[in-house]
């Protein structure tokens, strides 16, 4: 017999934890995981359409991990029995090594610069946003309990990959930052 999509049980603003633990769904707990869900949603978008097939590749497999992290965010904190998937311990130094070697090819920054550009780009920027509202759940909800030790550290870094790859977008199509003008 296969599962409905459909349980009914969060009907009443109430959702169960992996380990049972029924919390309310307005908890900072699925307030996090469900913006680190956001987050891989809009890295689906920006992969849909049209970029270099590594960048692609590496969008993926950030998806991957921001999944592995959503499974940890969503389990009860005070079950460690729980069988959780691995973190993979090179996820934040890939993201940093991806980082250096864009940083190497673009021209300084010297200014600010506001969101566009291309549709990638500027999707770019919509994701790096909505990853920096998940590291600040996170930080809050690490100040309540306990999340895991590589999770605050890899989003803050991912919005740092996704700025520079922003800029990578725009400068591997001939588009120009837009510079923030003081008026």
């Amino acid at each position: 017999m296969a599962f409905k999509i459909y349980t009914k049980t969060g009907d009443r603003g109430v959702t169960s934890l992996y380990g049972g633990l029924k919390i309310p769904k307005y908890h900072i707990r699925v307030e996090t995981y469900g913006t680190i869900d956001e987050l891989n949603a809009f890295l689906g978008t920006l992969t849909a359409g049209e970029l270099e097939e590594e960048i692609k590749q590496s969008l993926l497999n950030i998806q991957h991990q921001l999944f592995i992290l959503g499974s940890h965010i969503a389990t009860d904190p005070s079950d460690t029995k729980l069988p959780l998937p691995t973190w993979p311990e090179n996820a934040t130094s890939d993201l940093e090594q991806q980082i250096d070697h864009w940083d190497a090819i673009l021209p300084p920054l010297k200014n600010f610069i506001l969101p566009g550009g291309t549709q990638a780009a500027a999707q770019c920027h919509v994701a790096r946003c909505v990853c920096r509202r998940a590291e600040r759940m996170l930080t809050l909800l690490a100040s309540q309990e306990s999340v895991p030790d590589f999770s605050i550290v890899f989003l803050n870094r991912l919005s740092d990959y996704l700025f520079v790859l922003a800029r990578y977008i725009n400068f591997y199509n001939q588009k120009e930052d837009i510079k923030w003008i003081n008026r």
